[in-house]
């Protein structure tokens, strides 16, 4: 094996999370003496996604927020309400923004490979750490995949959801947005497919980010999403004119499957190595927090797995959020419009951030339908 053939890192994937970290990485100065090596099958940058999340203070990557509010708001054919949401401001950043300062930092850095190639398998045994692609094999020290390769094998008590969706950023001809608020989620749309809602993201007076998003097992035609906004625009906003500037469209695996932290020195991270939450498909937020873990234990020279782990306690909570919404005990829609109605939204946050203390906790549960739930929960634990 030659020299050209080894690195200390390989990352198999440049999306959210492999970048997030290698840029921390990079940018520490305390690995100029690795070799890296990044490998994806991606053909250039594209905005392929946007990233929506909050925050009480600015981080990581806060001069690439394309736009902040400080107040969200709810709806559902029940209970519409708006709310200041101080100390958080909610923020998007853009993939593309993302991409290009990342890809920009990775491109001015020698130490640094690049390739566009596929991965086919890898391995994590101590002294025989190599990926796959292109068919040959490529050794390293670590990987840091962010790949998924198939759906996970679910086992008993565990459920799978997709959230998935369309967005299209349009522009009006007139102002008919608030530019200060985003609207959360609203439900006041459609469930016959599932827990459906649509959330508004104001960039301007006449421009917003409109994204028709569900929790279901399986996927919708594209004339059904398609549909889904139409119909939304058309109750809400009745008789404007309107220019579709940017579409996108994803797709998150919501479950409650325990991924793996590591298999020797692979080290999983994203999705893959289960920083999605399970019962809302937030992952942003916790892929950062996994980085900065990340980076400190590799500057340390600690152990790289398990960190950033959910909380037993956390996983426990989607597990039974999981089972309510797969098993249809209660509606999506109902059970996040007594969230909002019960609770202050800075609390909400909290908890979904998996910031909140049991004491916390309680009157937040004990919003909720209390048969169903604790069906669930009984389900979940015995």
């Amino acid at each position: 094996m030659s020299t050209a053939d080894h690195y200390d890192y390989i990352f198999t994937g440049a999306g959210c999370a492999g970048l997030s970290l290698l840029v921390r990485l990079l940018r520490s100065g305390k690995f100029t003496d690795k070799k890296i090596l990044l490998l994806d099958n991606k053909t250039g940058v594209n905005n392929d996604r946007t990233w929506c999340f909050w925050e009480k203070s600015p981080g990581y990557f806060d001069h690439l927020v394309h736009k902040k509010w400080d107040s969200i708001s709810f709806g559902s054919e029940d209970f519409c309400s708006s709310w200041n949401i101080h100390p958080y401001q909610y923020k998007m950043i853009r993939g593309i923004d993302f991409y290009q300062y990342c890809l920009g930092i990775v491109r001015a850095h020698q130490q640094v490979t690049m390739l566009q190639e596929g991965v086919d398998d890898f391995s994590g045994e101590q002294g025989d750490t190599w990926v796959q692609c292109g068919g040959r094999k490529i050794y390293g020290g670590y990987i840091f995949n962010s790949i998924l390769f198939q759906q996970p094998p679910l086992q008993k008590k565990e459920f799978l959801l997709l959230q998935h969706f369309k967005g299209w950023l349009i522009e009006t001809e007139q102002p008919v947005f608030d530019p200060g608020t985003a609207m959360f989620m609203d439900f006041r749309t459609s469930q016959q497919h599932g827990a459906t809602f649509v959330y508004v993201m104001p960039v301007a007076d006449n421009k917003a980010l409109v994204e028709y998003t569900l929790f279901s097992p399986s996927l919708l035609t594209p004339e059904q999403y398609k549909t889904g906004l139409t119909d939304y625009l058309e109750r809400f906003y009745p008789s404007i004119d309107y220019t579709i500037q940017h579409e996108e469209f994803g797709i998150i695996p919501m479950t409650n499957h325990a991924f793996p932290s590591s298999n020797g020195n692979v080290i999983h991270i994203g999705t893959a190595g289960g920083q999605t939450k399970a019962s809302t498909g937030y992952t942003f937020q916790f892929i950062q927090r996994h980085s900065d873990a990340l980076l400190d234990a590799l500057a340390g020279g600690r152990s790289l797995a398990g960190l950033a782990s959910t909380s037993p306690k956390f996983s426990w909570y989607d597990s039974i959020l999981l089972n309510v919404l797969a098993t249809g005990k209660v509606k999506g829609h109902e059970v996040f419009t007594q969230f909002f109605k019960k609770n202050k939204p800075q609390h909400i946050l909290r908890f979904l951030d998996n910031q909140s203390s049991l004491r916390q906790d309680i009157p937040l549960i004990t919003s909720l339908p209390i048969w169903p739930f604790l069906k669930s929960a009984v389900q979940q634990t015995l």
